[in-house]
């Protein structure tokens, strides 16, 4: 792995390591991620100060993408104190991503 991908890895790493992080791994070519975005868009305004919400260009990631297991975009996984405790695949509707983040922010 070169050093820039290590030092991408470090920051996923980090940015996931405390409290909720939603994370939307996508493309620019990708119909349904161009789907999605404002639904990220809102879910991050909405948390802002509960939950980190982070957009993720799979092209550009592709070592964290790997690292993950990522096959299909959109996916969507939601990380707790650096734990995975959910992960969608495919368009999800704001219904959906509410209830996932409102069950981890109150537990």
């Amino acid at each position: 792995m070169s050093e820039l991908g290590l030092s991408l890895q470090k920051n996923f790493d980090k940015m996931i390591e405390s409290g909720l992080c939603l994370v939307d791994f996508n493309a620019p070519w990708c119909g349904p991620c161009r789907l999605q975005e404002p639904v990220i868009n809102e879910l991050e305004q909405r948390y802002k100060g509960k939950a980190n919400v982070v957009k993720i260009n799979i092209d550009e990631n592709s070592n964290v993408a790997m690292k993950l297991g990522i096959q299909s975009i959109p996916t969507i996984i939601l990380f707790k104190n650096g734990k995975e405790v959910s992960r969608l695949v495919g368009l999800q509707t704001a219904a959906t991503l509410n209830r996932v983040l409102k069950e981890n922010i109150d537990e």
